[in-house]
C-alpha cells in the first residue's frame, strides 16, 4: 500500500510563494504518476498539475506560468512550487500517485492566500 505525506501548506499573502512536498512510501515501485489536486469546500476536487516518471507534465490553465511541478525519483517525492499566489488559489491541496493515474491520496494540506 502506498502512503503519501504532504507538507508545506500555510497562510501567505497574495503575490507570495509556497512550496508543497509529498513523500511516497510503501509499494513505490508501482508509482509512475504523481500529481496535485485541490478542493474548495462544496466544490469538486480539481487537477492542479501532474506528471509522470518520464518527465511529462500537465497543468491546469489557471496555474500555468505560476506553478511548477517537479519530482525527485531518488526520494520518491513530488513538489509543487507555487508563485504569484492569488486568493482564488485558497484550497486544500492533495497529493496523488499511482501507476497510470490517481490511485492513492494524501491527507491534504491547507493553502490560504490572503488578499
Amino acid at each position: 500500500q502506498v502512503q503519501l505525506v504532504e507538507s508545506g501548506g500555510g497562510l501567505v499573502q497574495a503575490g507570495g510563494s509556497l512550496r508543497l512536498s509529498c513523500a511516497a512510501s510503501g509499494g513505490i515501485f508501482r508509482i509512475n504518476y504523481m500529481g496535485w489536486y485541490r478542493q474548495v469546500s462544496g466544490k469538486q476536487r480539481e487537477l492542479v498539475a501532474d506528471g509522470t516518471r518520464q518527465g511529462s507534465t500537465n497543468y491546469a490553465d489557471s496555474v500555468k506560468g505560476r506553478f511548477t511541478i517537479s519530482r525527485d525519483n531518488t526520494k520518491n517525492t513530488v513538489y509543487l512550487q507555487m508563485n504569484s499566489l492569488k486568493p482564488e488559489d485558497t484550497a486544500v491541496y492533495y497529493c496523488t500517485a499511482g501507476f497510470g493515474g490517481p490511485n492513492y491520496w494524501g491527507q491534504g494540506t491547507q493553502v490560504t492566500v490572503s488578499s
